[in-house]
């Protein structure tokens, strides 16, 4: 004997339904009588019998504000390092479609705000950005400037 020719004789037949009153499964098909269950098509879902079904007994938990903007977050510090690997001009402004080429966004209508993590010492003009408190302080003492468009 050879594994191709093992055979398993307990293999279980579809059960047939609604082949007359002998196959055990006739008549109501294994329904019951009549009722919302009986009928096709109907699944109730989160019903308990008429118990207070467990969505409705949690209580509620927070709140999403479908109407949030999402800010892209860049540190001062990752800007400060593109311009140490001399990927970014400090001669040139630095806005969206400059970030875009050196790939440190994905697509263009992103929200982005400047933070103040790592340490920055160029001297550069921004443009289209949200700033924190920190990265303007940051910005002005090096000597750099912005233009805050405000796109909220």
């Amino acid at each position: 004997m050879q594994l191709n020719q093992l055979k398993s004789d307990n293999k279980k037949s579809k059960k047939r339904i609604g082949r007359g009153i002998g196959s055990g499964t006739g008549k109501t098909s294994g329904k019951g009588h009549k009722g919302q269950k009986a009928r096709s098509g109907v699944a109730i879902k989160g019903f308990e019998g008429g118990q207070m079904p467990i969505h409705r007994r949690l209580p509620k938990r927070g709140f999403k504000n479908l109407f949030r903007t999402e800010y892209v977050p860049i540190n001062l510090g990752i800007i400060q390092k593109l311009i140490d690997e001399k990927k970014i001009s400090p001669s040139k402004p630095l806005d969206i479609e400059t970030l875009l080429k050196v790939g440190l966004l994905k697509k263009n209508n992103n929200y982005i705000k400047i933070l103040a993590k790592g340490e920055f010492k160029s001297k550069l003009k921004f443009i289209g950005f949200n700033f924190s408190k920190n990265a303007k302080m940051i910005i002005e003492k090096n000597g750099g400037t912005f233009e805050d468009l405000n796109n909220k």
